[in-house]
């Protein structure tokens, strides 16, 4: 019995430390949750409810005066808009919006972030340069631009006129396609930054070895640059095209400082749409609807990013 006693004892310690360290274990995990409990209760009264509340809103006949849903119409809100041209033509708006800002933004951006990994004279002062468009905010970012495409005292009239390049002063926020372009041109300016550093950083993680191995074999620039480089950033671009191409299809802000949606509605997106429904016509119904359309919108052209872009990484 006594060599018994012996040998069970180190089983026995060992088992009261295993069970003693599950038990902290479970002890600190139930720890953590209590202090993450605040902070997941603030998250769902800033978030959660008014995105309910917004839900529940669009199923109802709602004016602004009186926010309270008394009358629910259910989906008329949302099948109202299918026979709205106005509708058709902010989605048919935003998605030109959307797709030329972000096209040129990636193209934009990924010349930049190559010309930084080639690391030229000066390239640290160039990096550090970007931040500047993209740390103004949205609003300043619209209003300096505002001022830039003025009638009368105008940046651009001013630089135009003194190349030669036309001979009087344009009113450029007159035309409505002239003024959606121009509003491009300010969002890609303030947005380029963005994609250029993301790209920028992917590009210094790729071993230069890969890229000496494919000179050796006899590859030229763009041969590595199609068939090295952009495979090995899809990762990166993804990131980018996704929240690039949701916020420039949410774009409001800018469009509301530099033209209000005009002139005539030719600068109104979807986003300036619903704060028009909401706001200005006062009917909170149609403008909650229509805000969760945009998330669908996006949502979809989210996932179609991802299966096109996203290639899991195979284990061989």
């Amino acid at each position: 019995m006594g060599w018994a006693i012996y040998y069970a004892q180190p089983i026995f310690w060992r088992t009261i430390v295993k069970f003693s360290k599950k038990s902290l274990s479970q002890q600190t995990e139930s720890e953590g949750m209590t202090f993450l409990y605040p902070a997941l209760l603030v998250i769902f009264v800033i978030t959660a409810l008014p995105v309910i509340f917004t839900f529940v809103l669009s199923f109802a006949d709602v004016q602004i005066f009186d926010p309270i849903p008394r009358h629910f119409v259910w989906f008329d809100n949302y099948l109202k808009f299918i026979n709205d041209q106005t509708f058709w033509q902010s989605i048919w708006r935003t998605a030109y919006f959307t797709f030329v800002s972000v096209g040129l933004e990636l193209v934009l951006g990924l010349a930049i972030a190559s010309l930084i990994n080639a690391k030229p004279f000066g390239w640290q002062f160039i990096r550090a340069s970007l931040i500047i468009p993209w740390a103004i905010p949205t609003i300043v970012n619209g209003a300096i631009w505002r001022w830039i495409y003025n009638a009368d005292y105008g940046a651009l009239n001013a630089l135009l006129y003194s190349l030669g390049l036309i001979d009087k002063y344009q009113v450029w926020l007159s035309n409505s396609f002239v003024s959606l372009n121009l509003v491009i041109l300010a969002d890609v300016w303030h947005s380029v930054p963005f994609i250029a550093l993301i790209l920028q950083a992917a590009l210094s993680t790729i071993p230069v070895e890969v890229e000496e191995a494919s000179m050796v074999d006899g590859a030229n620039v763009w041969q590595r640059f199609f068939r090295i480089r952009l495979p090995l950033l899809r990762p990166a671009i993804l990131v980018a095209l996704v929240v690039r191409t949701v916020e420039a299809f949410r774009v409001f802000d800018i469009i509301y400082v530099i033209t209000q949606g005009g002139p005539a509605f030719g600068t109104v997106t979807i986003s300036y749409l619903t704060y028009l429904e909401s706001f200005k016509y006062g009917r909170l119904g149609s403008g909650s609807a229509l805000s969760f359309l945009i998330s669908a919108f996006t949502l979809v052209m989210a996932l179609v990013y991802i299966r096109i872009l996203y290639k899991p990484e195979t284990v061989e």
